[in-house]
C-alpha cells in the first residue's frame, strides 16, 4: 500500500515525490546499505551506525510500504527477519552510488 497516492504540484513534483518516499535522515543510508545485499536488522543497525532501534524500525516500515525493502519473517524461535530490496528498491542503486560520489567529490565526508 502507498502512503501517497498522487502529487497534485508544479513542474518539480517527480522530485518532491522522490524526496518524499527516500528523504529523511536514515532511509538513504538504510536503502545505501541494503545495495549490497540481505541484511538482519541488527546487522542493518550497527550498518548504519547512530539510529535508536526504534527510528529505525519506524524507516524500514515505511520504505516497506512504499515497495522498496521487502521483509522475509522466519518463524524461529528467537525471531529472525531479514530485509533485502525490492526490484524498485534495487532502480535507486545508480542514484544513492551518485549521491556517494557526489558528497566524496565535494569533500563532505571521507569513506570510511
Amino acid at each position: 500500500m502507498k502512503r501517497f497516492a498522487t502529487y497534485d504540484c508544479s513542474r518539480g513534483c517527480p522530485v518532491e515525490a522522490a524526496l518524499e518516499i527516500i528523504g529523511g535522515k536514515w532511509k538513504g543510508v538504510v536503502l545505501f546499505h541494503l545495495l549490497d545485499g540481505t541484511l538482519r536488522f541488527n546487522e542493518l543497525h550497527r550498518a548504519v551506525g547512530d539510529v535508536t532501534q526504534r527510528i529505525l524500525t519506524k524507516q524500514l516500515r515505511e520504505l516497506e510500504a512504499d515497495g522498496l525493502v521487502a521483509r522475509k519473517v522466519y518463524p524461529v524461535v528467537p525471531p529472525k527477519v531479514e530485509y533485502s530490496l525490492t526490484e524498485k528498491g534495487h532502480s535507486l542503486g545508480p542514484i544513492l552510488n551518485a549521491l556517494r560520489d557526489w558528497s566524496l567529490e565535494n569533500g563532505l565526508t571521507d569513506e570510511t
